[in-house]
């Protein structure tokens, strides 16, 4: 299972990659996998200011849907397009052409209730 170490992840298993103050945002490697063949990506929050916590979006697999949730506070400024076509990317490539949304963060500090990488692989280790 891949888990970079650059990346913050949340228990609700996405993962978040912060540049100054906009944070590239997806599912990780184990949530694709436990998901299976992703289907349908839906983000209709676009433009929107959403708290932390609260739902942003759906991913729809073969068999099942998942809500996705804000890692962190802020506006969702860009959703990855290239996923309405394809959105098996995410499972192809979850950190990298599989991202889902990048976030204007409204509160840097919420980053430090995040799981680092060795946090995140005890978390689903369980």
């Amino acid at each position: 299972m891949n888990i970079p170490q650059d990346l913050k992840y949340t228990k609700d298993h996405e993962w978040v990659k912060i540049d100054g103050d906009i944070a590239t945002v997806g599912i990780t490697d184990f949530a694709q996998g436990e998901l299976g063949d992703i289907v349908y990506v839906e983000v209709e929050t676009l433009d929107e200011t959403i708290v932390k916590d609260e739902v942003f979006g759906t991913v729809e697999a073969v068999k099942t849907v998942s809500d996705l949730f804000m890692p962190l506070s802020g506006e969702v400024i860009e959703f990855n397009e290239g996923l309405e076509e394809e959105p098996e990317v995410v499972n192809e490539d979850p950190y990298q052409e599989g991202w889902i949304i990048k976030i204007k963060l409204s509160n840097a500090d919420e980053a430090n209730d995040l799981l680092d990488a060795d946090a995140y692989k005890t978390h689903i280790d369980g």
